[in-house]
């Protein structure tokens, strides 16, 4: 196995995972300074769904025709185009345009950076080395509202130093090889409605698991502002869950590579269940604190144990386009969660985030028992 490759690989892609920690959040706090509303900042943090979307059905073509390093390198040193213009350009409407971009670009490097991770490991540490990949990405979102926090959100610090991050990420893939043969071949409906067809609760897991991401950066800052909380202490609290999210991801892994994975499936989705129940009653209580550790944990593990499943069952370039499979249905994730909750949270009710996190566990849940779930 090729333990440098694995390493490089994953910090790059853990590069956008500190990036996206610090820029996302400081958006959002940035626009409620603004005076926007909740739909408002939810459409922002919806934009980046459109991009994902995009992103996915290029990248195996591009792929095929520039090289997947190549390509990976090209996205990231794009995407901190992106970051840097977010600070140079203060503007509501080119924010949409910069977050639009910056999601094609980041995407191609999610869908080429989890196939090359997924293809070097070997069967028996599948569980443990994607959890590793899974936690040290999780990890790099934790320290972005944590740095947010000590450089504070008035200045465009936070900008600059994802602009840096992306360019350092794209260095690290210089030299590196064993990425999966592609060809010049895009995901396209097709492949998303045999995806669905044939895997559906990994579809689910996937879907539900991109709105959780997207919300917990964007609007659960709001959240909290909005039910009392003051903006240090939120994104404290942001910080807590995706410290769940990374903790316990090893845990899973290791797990996953010793009993019925299937059945770390389901209980991650009924802890996901009762988490998101619990949290508007537990919300100015001391059990917040653990609730939003198991809430994270819940939520990330779904993603882990999905892209375990997709490992084994893939190589090359079909592995390629289930991960690209797996952004479209990320992209969708990410569209339907901050776009749902924002005009929840600003129509129905301020709890508009856990309790629609709720109502999907339901629908995971119903997906995951069926009997030809056990398949997987």
């Amino acid at each position: 196995m090729r333990w440098g490759t694995y390493f490089a690989v994953c910090a790059a892609v853990i590069s956008i995972g500190l990036t996206l920690g610090t820029t996302m959040p400081l958006v959002s706090l940035r626009l409620e300074r603004w005076g926007y509303s909740d739909f408002a900042i939810g459409v922002m943090a919806a934009t980046p769904a459109f991009g994902v979307i995009l992103g996915a059905l290029l990248a195996s073509r591009l792929a095929a025709k520039i090289g997947t390093t190549r390509l990976m390198q090209g996205c990231l040193l794009f995407g901190s185009l992106s970051v840097a213009l977010l600070a140079l350009l203060p503007n509501y409407f080119l924010w949409i345009f910069l977050r639009l971009v910056l999601g094609v670009a980041l995407t191609v490097v999610f869908v080429l950076g989890e196939s090359w991770i997924n293809q070097i490991v070997v069967e028996q540490w599948r569980g443990r080395l994607v959890a590793l990949y899974g936690t040290g990405y999780a990890l790099s979102q934790l320290a972005g509202p944590l740095l947010l926090k000590l450089i504070g959100s008035e200045g465009d610090l936070g900008f600059w130093i994802g602009t840096g991050l992306l360019i350092g990420g794209s260095l690290l893939l210089m030299g590196h090889s064993g990425a999966p043969q592609v060809e010049s071949h895009s995901a396209g409906g097709r492949d998303l409605l045999n995806f669905c067809r044939n895997l559906p609760a990994i579809a689910w897991a996937v879907v539900l698991f991109a709105a959780f991401e997207s919300m917990m950066l964007t609007l659960m800052p709001v959240y909290l502002l909005r039910e009392g909380f003051p903006e240090a202490l939120a994104l404290t609290l942001v910080s807590v869950v995706v410290l769940g999210d990374a903790a316990l991801q090893l845990p899973i892994g290791w797990l996953a590579d010793l009993v019925p994975r299937i059945t770390l499936f389901r209980l991650c989705g009924m802890v996901l269940l009762i988490t998101s129940l619990s949290m508007p009653l537990l919300l100015h209580s001391p059990l917040l604190w653990p609730l939003l550790v198991l809430f994270g944990a819940s939520a990330g593990g779904l993603f882990t144990l999905s892209l375990i499943f997709i490992g084994e069952r893939f190589r090359d370039e079909a592995l390629v386009r289930a991960n690209a499979t797996i952004a479209l249905l990320w992209g969708i994730g990410c569209l339907l969660g901050p776009l749902s909750t924002g005009s929840a949270s600003q129509w129905l009710s301020n709890h508009a985030l856990p309790m629609l996190m709720a109502a999907g566990a339901v629908g995971f849940l119903f997906l995951v028992f069926r009997p030809a779930a056990k398949a997987l």
